[in-house]
């Protein structure tokens, strides 16, 4: 880690390195992350649920849904299921595994038509299961800070990220490759919403999420409690050249716009995915995925 402030590059590049094209994409259980969240969020306002990609403010819902199964059956486990819903032509082992849990955590069962379902999932992928839950609770960083119990954490900074298929994927990926908590803004960017929990396989239920009214001072905090921090552009050290042990925290920038002017200032190293194809970008998730990976390669004995 020594002389690596000395040795970044010159930070003159704003451009996103994975590209616009993704802006209107259509598409390990730890019991220490797992039960970290119970009260309501008071940013859960509105009386339907938005799951569309975002343009300038994150709209969640009051009432909230969880649909599929592998989503289901996590907020289940984390015990934040108040109704499950269940398509009255339904049969299977899944359906039977879904009654016992929600039994277990004495949550009740309405069998219901496949429309409603339709219409409570906003025509998702609901495989016959739709659970209406308590809303997400988001960290603030001191808690985030204070719940990673180990000496070199890994964090994800999602600048104003606005799919909620792209901030799912990354969620599963974070969750897959040892990410220890992920942060975001509180404004101009997605929150956790039915479509994030969906693409997200549930992973949500075990990643600590903080919330905070401005990343650029998120960031500075990080930096004074001895985190290295690391963005993404078009320009910068080749990302297999990337010292990623210690305290760490990476930030993906939004989808079509990249980092913000101002968390740029603050990165420690700038990173950069080399590509030799005709376009030139790649998805905000998938980039995001091969960065976290990299790392895990390089911490997995720390």
């Amino acid at each position: 880690m020594a002389n690596r402030r000395e040795d970044k590059p010159p930070k003159n590049q704003n451009r996103n390195f994975y590209g616009t094209r993704d802006k209107n994409r259509r598409g390990k259980n730890s019991n220490e992350k797992g039960n970290f969240r119970r009260k309501k969020a008071d940013d859960f306002t509105g009386s339907q649920k938005t799951i569309a990609p975002v343009s300038s403010q994150a709209t969640e819902v009051n009432e909230n849904f969880v649909f599929g199964h592998h989503a289901v059956v996590e907020a289940l486990k984390a015990g934040r299921g108040n109704k499950l819903f269940l398509a009255e032509d339904a049969r299977g082992d899944k359906i039977e595994g879904l009654k016992i849990l929600a039994t277990e955590q004495a949550v009740p069962v309405k069998w219901v038509p496949k429309n409603k379902l339709d219409t409570m999932s906003d025509s998702g992928v609901h495989q016959g299961m739709v659970l209406a839950i308590t809303p997400y609770e988001y960290l603030s960083l001191p808690e985030l800070l204070e719940i990673t119990k180990k000496e070199n954490p890994f964090y994800l900074i999602l600048d104003n990220l606005e799919d909620p298929h792209n901030f799912g994927s990354i969620l599963r990926t974070a969750d897959a490759a040892g990410v220890d908590g992920v942060i975001i803004p509180k404004h101009r960017a997605v929150g956790i919403t039915p479509i994030v929990v969906k693409t997200s396989t549930g992973a949500v239920e075990h990643m600590p999420i903080a919330r905070v009214t401005n990343l650029s001072q998120a960031v500075q905090q990080l930096k004074d409690t001895g985190f290295w921090i690391f963005g993404t552009a078009m320009e910068g050290t080749d990302y297999r050249k990337w010292n990623a042990k210690g305290k760490i925290g990476l930030i993906i920038g939004n989808e079509g716009k990249g980092m913000s002017a101002g968390l740029m200032k603050s990165v420690d190293e700038l990173l950069t995915i080399p590509m030799v194809g005709h376009v030139q970008s790649l998805n905000a998730s998938v980039a995001s995925g091969l960065l976290m990976y990299q790392a895990f390669s390089q911490r997995a004995g720390e």
